[in-house]
């Protein structure tokens, strides 16, 4: 087995668990609805996942770590990810907070960073940013 063998499977083994993350996600307030299940798939497809490693996924009994990337950017873009599978219904509840929050601490932040990072990320998934915001957001 070669070295980028065992990247690869490494690498692997931190999209399934990233993925298994996004599927609590949206499973966390009840049964998965159909929006949810196109992004799910579209996570799995995009993180290569199997259709065995999916419905391995979905059961209930199994749980997966965090195993978070050592990139900041690596880990902006889980949380974006996640953000996406909880906005596929357009809103966020409390227990979706919670685990956001959960899954933030999991990717190395600390708990007032998760806090800015979410309180951030809600006002832009939602809509509700002001205009300096928009701009610095459009210039970059």
């Amino acid at each position: 087995m070669s070295i980028l063998d065992l990247y690869n499977h490494s690498e692997h083994r931190k999209n399934l668990a990233h993925f298994a993350s996004i599927a609590t996600l949206a499973a966390v307030d009840g049964e998965v609805n159909s929006q949810e299940m196109k992004l799910l798939k579209s996570f799995a497809y995009k993180l290569d996942i199997t259709e065995a490693e999916f419905k391995e996924v979905a059961k209930k009994s199994n749980k997966y770590p965090i195993d978070p990337p050592n990139s900041s950017e690596k880990r902006l873009e889980r949380l974006f990810d996640l953000f996406k599978i909880i906005f596929a219904d357009h809103e966020i509840d409390d227990e979706e907070r919670g685990l956001l929050k959960k899954y933030a601490i999991g990717l190395g932040y600390s708990e007032e960073k998760a806090d800015t990072i979410i309180e951030k990320s809600i006002a832009i998934f939602m809509g509700k940013i002001d205009f300096e915001d928009y701009l610095y957001l459009i210039k970059k």
